[in-house]
C-alpha cells in the first residue's frame, strides 16, 4: 500500500525531479567515454557482411530489444538473441560474419558470460555494453563500450533505472551514427516502413492534397435550405461553406447542424443558409503541413476544414480522407 500523507505533493514532485536529474547525469557522463572502441564498433558494423546480434537478460534484454528495433528501422540488420535460448539451440542463428553485442551493467550475468566462449568460437566478434569495464564480460569481449552510471535512481539502489537509461542512450547513439555513416536516406526509411506512406502524406502541405474548384461545396447566405441540402448532397461531404460575393468564408453548415436544428424543432426548410450557419468556423491556410491539419481535426473531432487565403477567401476543402486515405483512420487512435 502507498504511504498515506496529508502533506502537499511537493515531496513527490521533488523525488520525481531527482530521478530525472540522476538519469540525465548518467547520460551526460557517457559523453566523455565515447572513444576508440565506439568508433571501432561503427566501422566493424559497416564492414560486416552479417547482422548485429544483441543479447541480454532481464531489463538489459528489454533494452536490447529496443536497440534492435531502432537499428532495423534505420538500415542495420539486427536481431535479439536470448542467452538462455541460445544455449538450447538458438545459437545456430549466429554466423562468423555477425557482430554480437552483449548488454550487462554488472558484466557478471552468468547466463550471458557462459555464452561468450561459444560466440567467440563461432568466429563472431563480441562487444560489451557494460558499466564495469573490468568485469568478466569486458575481459571476454573484443570491444568494450562503457555505459556505467554513478548511481541508480532507485532509492534502494536495486532496480535498474539510470543504468538502463544510459544503455539505451548509447544504443541510440550507435544507431544514429550508423545512419550517417551508411548514408541512410529518407527514401530508404520509407522503403522499409510501408506504413510510412502515411508519413509521406502528413509531411505534405494542405494545398497539395485539398480539393478545389467544383469539388468545394459553397452557397450564398441568402439561398434557401433546399439549395443548401442539394449542395451537401452533390459532393457527399456532409458540409457546405457559406461565402459572400467575393468568395470570403462567412459560415459553415454541417450534417450535425441540420440534425441539431431538427432536434430543436426548427422549421429548417423555411430558413436560409445565413440563418442556420455557424459563423467563424475553424480554418487553415494552404501552406500549413497536413499533420497540423490532422492534429486540429482530431482535437476538435471534425472531419472537414475550409482552406482560406489571407483575406478569408475559400481556396479549397480538406477532408480527413484526403490526408489518411478512406477507411484507414478513426478518431481516438484506432
Amino acid at each position: 500500500m502507498c504511504q498515506q500523507s496529508n502533506t502537499a505533493t511537493s515531496p513527490i514532485l521533488a523525488q520525481a525531479r531527482e530521478v530525472l536529474q540522476i538519469e540525465a547525469e548518467g547520460i551526460l557522463r557517457l559523453i566523455d567515454r565515447v572513444g576508440d572502441d565506439f568508433a571501432a564498433l561503427v566501422e566493424l558494423i559497416c564492414k560486416a557482411r552479417g547482422r548485429v546480434i544483441i543479447g541480454g537478460i532481464g531489463k538489459s534484454g528489454i533494452i536490447g530489444r529496443k536497440i534492435v528495433a531502432t537499428l532495423n528501422s534505420t538500415g542495420t540488420r539486427s536481431l535479439f538473441l536470448h542467452p538462455v535460448e541460445a544455449m538450447h539451440g538458438d545459437l545456430g542463428i549466429v554466423s562468423p560474419d555477425d557482430i554480437f553485442i552483449a548488454l550487462s551493467n554488472s558484466g557478471e550475468t552468468d547466463e550471458l558470460n557462459l555464452l561468450l566462449p561459444r560466440i567467440s568460437g563461432i568466429g563472431c566478434k563480441v562487444v560489451a555494453f557494460t558499466g564495469k569495464t573490468e568485469s568478466t564480460l569486458a575481459r571476454h569481449s573484443d570491444l568494450v563500450i562503457d555505459v556505467g552510471v554513478a548511481r541508480e535512481a532507485c532509492p534502494l539502489g536495486l532496480a535498474p533505472t539510470a543504468s538502463t537509461t544510459a544503455m539505451l542512450a548509447m544504443g541510440d547513439a550507435l544507431a544514429v551514427v550508423l545512419i550517417t555513416k551508411k548514408q541512410f536516406k529518407t527514401s530508404d526509411f520509407r522503403r522499409i516502413h510501408p506504413g510510412g506512406l502515411l508519413g509521406q502524406r502528413l509531411s505534405r502541405q494542405v494545398g497539395d492534397i485539398m480539393l478545389v474548384g467544383d469539388s468545394v461545396p459553397t452557397v450564398a447566405q441568402t439561398v434557401p435550405m433546399a439549395q443548401v441540402l442539394a449542395e451537401i448532397e452533390r459532393l457527399q461531404m456532409g458540409v457546405v461553406f457559406i461565402v459572400d460575393k467575393i468568395g470570403r468564408l462567412i459560415g459553415i453548415i454541417t450534417d450535425g447542424d441540420l440534425r441539431r436544428a431538427l432536434a430543436r424543432g426548427l422549421d429548417v426548410m423555411a430558413m436560409t443558409a445565413g440563418q442556420l450557419m455557424t459563423r467563424q468556423p475553424r480554418t487553415l491556410g494552404a501552406s500549413v503541413p497536413a499533420y497540423d491539419a490532422l492534429n486540429l481535426m482530431e482535437h476538435h473531432q471534425i472531419t472537414v476544414l475550409p482552406i482560406v487565403d489571407d483575406n478569408g477567401r475559400v481556396q479549397g476543402i480538406l477532408h480527413l480522407h484526403d490526408i489518411l486515405g478512406k477507411g484507414e483512420f478513426k478518431f481516438n487512435g484506432t
